[in-house]
């Protein structure tokens, strides 16, 4: 049986919250009741026990989700699958069964106690996956494997029928084909709570990870300079998106607001050979950005320094500086992925207010873009904002896919999540301004779809936006839909789908699919 919290019990506050402090907005926004299920039996006897007393259902795995479409229900029931964390070995051999609960971090050590697989999942290893997987989830393996949703083979989920009744079903390439593919990067609460997911086969871990990194002081930072940093990393995965040697490697350029301090570049090379792999790769490509000074110039303490790195140690000051050769760290893949992460899936009084958007790119950046991003990060407007930028494609870019899985952004070199994250509410009108203006100077360049100024239309530069990085936002702009489901078949299908297993639109949000009339 389902665990109940409601609005007498003691743990109803923390119960109820997610991860976003934002939310919810307010305590009449609150759910009535959330319900703590703990197998596929307890969602399709709570869910039917909701829908006989009138009430919306909202699903929760991890309480991720970055705008109001969970925690925001009056008097709704929260259904809360966080504690239908398994990760099995299924039916046939290879094979492997993850139920939403599981945290990403729980699902890498499992896999590799059972059999020394992995999924190309995420890096925030308190997301579980349940949204993850079925928004398309992607991370530092998405260009040596694909995303998740690639790998994906069936999926378990309880639906409302025309009837009003919850029933479990299992969607597959031949059993609901339509929804099947909808549940591989469509969200799965738009049609219904997911139980379980199904892998046939999996790929194997990487046996050891390279990472190195660079980063520069912002004291020490020139427009020209920026500029070249920038659009340098781009080109690079522009030339370099279809180059097989580089499907191994993950890149990310991460740049905050001036005030912030630094802007760091990372990467890491994925091993499944010898320990010589791509050891000259990862020297050549960060000779792109900076170029080390002869061994004999190194201090004293150099090598000792590069030992002790990851520990704690002074701040830096001044762009980092490397002699002979740029630092790597060789890291057994299982350490080096899942050690550190952790968290008890509930939310106490430190939570952080937020805000977040996003942007697939099919090119690097112009010298335009990378003015305005110069303008836009050394304005005090957008103080706190940061802008993650990853490498992408790879694997990912495979057309084929597109047919199958409800991801169609399959042309994309970059992944962009624009982030702000702050504690105190009085500051909400600031932050949110900033990123905001952020966001459209970016798409207001002559890259952007001059229909839709403000926005990345998708075109020959931009393909969209990503799903999992939910932004409200985006309902003010003219077919918002485009942006996340692409020009192609894709949104009519799931509005199709939506129709015919969720009749009833039991399962709705701001940003949700709707139904077709």
């Amino acid at each position: 049986m389902a665990s109940v919290v409601d609005r007498n019990d003691v743990r109803f506050e923390v119960c109820s919250r997610g991860n976003n402090a934002r939310f919810p907005a307010s305590d009449s926004q609150r759910v009535a009741q959330v319900e703590y299920c703990t197998s596929a039996e307890d969602v399709v006897r709570t869910l039917q026990q909701a829908i006989d007393r009138g009430q919306r259902p909202t699903v929760r795995s991890s309480g991720h989700c970055y705008e109001d479409w969970v925690v925001n229900n009056p008097g709704g029931v929260l259904l809360d699958v966080s504690m239908m964390d398994r990760v099995t070995t299924g039916e046939t051999p290879g094979s492997y069964v993850i139920q939403p609960g599981a945290k990403l971090g729980v699902v890498y050590e499992r896999l590799y106690k059972l059999g020394g697989a992995v999924i190309p999942g995420g890096t925030c290893y308190t997301v579980t996956a349940g949204g993850h997987v079925s928004g398309g989830g992607y991370g530092t393996l998405a260009r040596m494997y694909g995303i998740t949703v690639d790998w994906l083979t069936g999926v378990e989920i309880v639906i409302v029928n025309q009837a009003g009744k919850a029933e479990l079903i299992h969607a597959d390439a031949q059993h609901h084909p339509a929804l099947f593919r909808a549940l591989r990067g469509g969200q799965g609460s738009n049609f219904g709570v997911i139980t379980a997911f199904h892998f046939a086969k999996l790929p194997p871990m990487p046996k050891q990870v390279l990472a190195a990194n660079i980063s520069w002081d912002w004291k020490e930072m020139t427009r020209e300079k920026f500029v070249r940093i920038v659009t340098t990393y781009g080109d690079y995965w522009s030339k370099n998106d279809k180059n097989p040697a580089t499907y191994p490697v993950f890149t990310n350029l991460v740049i905050g607001n001036s005030k912030s301090g630094r802007i760091g570049l990372g990467l890491h090379y994925a091993q499944t050979g010898d320990d010589n792999e791509g050891r000259d790769w990862v020297q050549e490509y960060l000779n792109l950005f900076q170029t080390c000074k002869p061994s004999a110039e190194a201090p004293p303490d150099y090598l000792q320094q590069q030992q002790d790195f990851g520990q704690q140690q002074r701040p830096l000051v001044g762009d980092t500086v490397c002699y002979g050769t740029h630092p790597v760290r060789a890291l057994n893949w299982v350490e080096a992925t899942v050690n550190g992460q952790g968290g008890s899936g509930l939310y106490g009084s430190n939570r952080r207010r937020s805000k977040y958007k996003s942007c697939y790119m099919k090119k690097g950046f112009t010298v335009a873009e990378a003015n305005v991003l110069y303008d836009q990060m050394t304005s005090d407007a957008t103080r706190g904002l940061i802008l993650a930028i990853d490498s992408y494609g790879g694997m990912v870019n495979n057309p084929a896919r597109i047919a199958d899985t409800a991801i169609p952004q399959r042309n994309s070199i970059l992944k962009l999540q624009y982030q702000s994250y702050w504690l105190n509410e009085a500051d909400d009108a600031f932050r949110l301004n900033g990123i905001r203006q952020c966001y459209k100077a970016m798409y207001s360049t002559p890259s952007a779809d001059p229909k839709y100024p403000g926005y990345p239309y998708p075109n020959e530069n931009f393909e969209g936006c990503y799903i999992n990085y939910a932004d409200a936002d985006m309902l003010e702009s003219p077919e918002w839909t485009t942006l996340y489901y692409g020009t192609g078949d894709l949104y009519p299908l799931l509005q199709q789908v939506k129709k015919e297993y969720d009749p009833h639109n039991l399962f709705h949000h701001s940003m949700s699919i709707r139904p077709k009339a």
